[in-house]
């Protein structure tokens, strides 16, 4: 029964076919009905908070917050771009609060993921920073400033340039995905 049951209701609800089932009942229970995360359009890990979730935008083939532990602050906006993986634990802060008073919530520009970026466990990228496409960040890595080239691993706190990722291998692996993605795989 479970393996007839699983396909059609992929089809049926547009679920992620490598996703259990079990995700999507927790689901269920804690966005719908228990109304935790209730403003996302995607199914969230019951672990994972996601603040402002209407200043939150993400590309196709993207889920954030579907790793357990996921932190999302888009109180001053959080761009998160098509294909970008955020591992457990990852905090994406678009603000912050006023060191003197914490009732205070300090203006800063989006926070700014590229297309095809992977964000290892625990890593924490602070407001106002900016990830060009094919960004790799380190298991526990504190981003504070900007890498808008992309194609690049970072790590460390504060992040720093570690390496340069090959740019051809790179656009080739997002023609692919991306034709991969609009075929329905």
């Amino acid at each position: 029964m479970k393996n007839l049951l699983k396909p059609w209701l992929v089809r049926r609800l547009g679920l992620r076919p490598a996703v259990p089932l079990s995700f999507y009942l927790l689901d269920f229970i804690f966005r719908r009905l228990l109304r935790q995360n209730a403003g996302v359009g995607w199914a969230v890990h019951h672990s994972s908070t996601i603040r402002s979730p209407q200043r939150l935008s993400v590309g196709q083939g993207t889920w954030p917050g579907d790793s357990p532990g996921v932190y999302i602050n888009a109180d001053n906006g959080v761009y998160v771009g098509d294909f970008t993986n955020l591992g457990p634990q990852v905090g994406l802060l678009s603000a912050n609060h006023d060191v003197v008073d914490n009732d205070v919530v300090m203006a800063a520009p989006p926070l700014r993921l590229g297309r095809f970026c992977w964000l290892g466990m625990g890593a924490v990228v602070l407001p106002g920073v900016e990830l060009g496409d094919f960004t790799v960040v380190g298991a526990g890595a504190v981003v504070t400033r900007s890498f808008p080239a992309g194609y690049c691993v970072l790590a460390g706190n504060p992040a720093r340039l570690l390496r340069l990722l090959d740019r051809t291998l790179c656009d080739a692996h997002a023609r692919r995905t991306a034709a991969q993605y609009a075929a329905g795989h």
